[in-house]
């Protein structure tokens, strides 16, 4: 809901892709100046307390927007703060829930585990934008407020989860040991090739960004199909979560995920193509599961081939990667969208998806030939 009620008001203050565009920036810039710390503080003190404060601080945030915009006051300025601020508690958040996940199933559940929790999120991103976009016709500031409410009760519910693991022991803070997660990823070759796929497959494919100029602009609708757009992907992923929840990813996971990429890079095209609302959200629809998929088999590699120990800081590395191709992606939109119109940034993006996914398969061939979810080569 936060993220529909920020984009719309900032296009609707700004009227300018640009502005789009630097929301994405203001949530990546502390992303990266905090990417290293937030691991080692994942791997170091409760992971729930972390959890606990990122969201406290994203309610304190959200209610004064919701404040500021109730008073009529809310400037693009106040809007940008707040975004900045709602990035650094991300930043911290994200890695250490991911991180978190190993310790309350058994280890021959992650899979699955994995599985339903994209899918728990993704029913969010569903009813999220969905919700949003009925409350816009009551207030802008709606949004913002019940956003505000449901996190503050998040943060209560993380502190009452029941971990089936010790915590991780604490060790102490050295330069070695702050960038060693980087180091871990870049040694692998598997994880190397996944994570770093991601993140220039989402860097030139994410159109999410763009989505209020296309609801208002190109599609000639408003707030209410801008949440059906932004749900659209989400209803494909919860889709695939389901059937991968139910029927887990066995072998050859490595071409899986190149098929998934390909085919995320060709429903981005036909959404950048479109001028009907209905093929519009079925491409996003394809483009969502296929997306999950490829989160699915990036954050099992991730998961099961790091010892706990080290889990928050290569956690940190990957949400860095994962930060990098959404944040700095809905950037590289703005600019390309304000430089040549929406239709050939998202054009451009699909075709640029295509095209990594096919010189990564070059690129990395243990991650093409990877089997299992451990990431198991062929025998």
């Amino acid at each position: 809901m936060a993220s529909v009620a920020v984009g719309w008001l900032v296009y609707a203050k700004t009227n300018s892709a640009f502005a789009l565009g630097f929301v994405g920036l203001a949530q990546f810039v502390p992303m990266v100046l905090l990417s290293f710390v937030i691991g080692h503080m994942a791997d170091h003190y409760d992971r729930r307390k972390i959890v606990y404060f990122c969201q406290f601080a994203e309610a304190v945030t959200l209610g004064s927007l919701f404040l500021l915009q109730m008073l009529g006051i809310l400037s693009p300025a106040a809007i940008f703060a707040g975004v900045v601020i709602l990035g650094a508690a991300r930043a911290f958040e994200q890695p250490t829930m991911s991180a978190l996940l190993p310790g309350l199933v058994p280890i021959n559940m992650l899979d699955r585990a994995i599985a339903s929790s994209v899918g728990a999120m993704q029913t969010a991103f569903i009813l999220g934008p969905a919700v949003a976009g009925l409350l816009f016709s009551f207030g802008p500031s709606i949004p913002l407020g019940l956003s505000s409410f449901l996190l503050a009760l998040s943060s209560g519910a993380v502190l009452m989860i029941r971990m089936e693991t010790q915590p991780p022991r604490r060790e102490k803070i050295t330069l070695a040991s702050v960038f060693s997660g980087f180091s871990f990823v870049v040694k692998n070759p598997i994880l190397m090739g996944s994570i770093s796929l991601d993140l220039f497959a989402v860097l030139l494919g994410g159109a999410t960004a763009l989505m209020p100029i296309f609801a208002r602009d190109i599609l000639h609708s408003g707030a209410l199909s801008l949440g059906m757009l932004r749900a659209a992907p989400a209803i494909g992923a919860v889709g695939m979560s389901i059937f991968l929840a139910r029927w887990p990813l066995q072998r050859g996971v490595g071409q899986k995920m190149f098929l998934s990429v390909v085919v995320f890079g060709g429903a981005t095209l036909v959404f950048g193509l479109s001028e009907n609302l209905i093929v519009s959200l079925a491409a996003l629809a394809v483009l969502g599961a296929a997306d999950n998929v490829s989160v699915v088999i990036r954050s099992s590699l991730v998961l099961l081939s790091t010892p706990d120990a080290m889990r928050g800081r290569v956690n940190a590395v990957n949400s860095l990667f994962i930060g990098t191709s959404n944040q700095l992606g809905e950037f590289e939109s703005g600019v390309t969208a304000g430089l040549f119109g929406p239709v050939p940034s998202v054009v451009i993006g699909g075709c640029g998806t295509i095209l990594i996914a096919l010189l990564w398969m070059k690129l990395f061939p243990a991650l093409r030939n990877a089997q299992t979810l451990a990431g198991e080569a062929k025998s």
